[in-house]
């Protein structure tokens, strides 16, 4: 894969501001570097269609594994659900990049770079099935004990919020302490689901111990089913 070109690490935005740089590309070797210093690049622009934003957000959406929050309705709902792992990335990546969808970004060279960063090992799907149909899921970047969510889809209800809790069920299984799910902002869907916010500072400092963790198992293993639901 190589080094990147860029330095992000270098990167100081001010307190509060969001966006750290703009231009760069969307090698392999970018987008890890990106990660590992904290940022995570979404498009400029009506549909994220004008250069490539790296953005640090302060403060930071973050979801610790084992502080993941099941309501009891959501808990019944999930019952009805399979979960898989990396049987399904592209499917994923599309229904996650929809046009229809309000505050789409996803744009084809984007979906082409993680399509990339999956088959090199990096980029992960999880996958959430009902009666044999992809009906829900998300994508990230998993670096070490780090799982930097991208984006995450549904076309039934509860099914996004089914691939959270798997994929932080599947990261508390692990069993390695300081395993952490970047989302990138809180917001009130999300914070259901236990998203905190931490300052850019805090976050540079899990991010930190999370990048020194081994690779989680799920992420090494053969693609495939993981079970379902069992509502707790």
């Amino acid at each position: 894969m190589g080094e990147s070109r860029y330095d992000f690490a270098a990167l100081r935005p001010a307190p509060g501001e969001d966006l750290a740089a703009a231009g760069g590309d969307l090698d392999p070797a970018t987008l890890v570097a990106a990660y590992r210093a904290g940022c995570f690049p979404m498009g400029l622009g009506r549909g994220g269609r004008g250069p490539v934003g790296w953005w640090s957000p302060d403060p930071r959406g973050v979801l610790l594994p084992d502080r993941v929050h099941v309501s009891r309705s959501l808990a019944r709902s999930l019952r009805r659900f399979e979960v898989r792992v990396d049987t399904a990335f592209a499917d994923v990546v599309a229904g996650c990049a929809d046009p229809s969808r309000p505050g789409a970004w996803i744009t084809p060279a984007v979906a082409a770079a993680y399509q990339r960063l999956h088959e090199l090992g990096w980029a992960h799907s999880v996958e959430v099935h009902l009666d044999g149909r992809l009906v829900g899921g998300l994508y990230g970047v998993a670096v070490g004990g780090l799982f930097a969510a991208e984006s995450k889809f549904h076309r039934v209800t509860d099914a996004s919020k089914a691939a959270v809790v798997a994929l932080c069920r599947l990261l508390e299984e692990d069993g390695a302490p300081g395993r952490l799910v970047d989302v990138q902002w809180r917001t009130d869907h999300l914070a259901t689901l236990g998203v905190e916010e931490v300052p850019r500072t805090d976050y540079l400092e899990l991010l930190r111990a999370a990048c020194a963790l081994p690779l989680p198992e799920v992420f090494t293993a053969r693609p495939g089913p993981c079970g379902t639901y069992d509502g707790g």
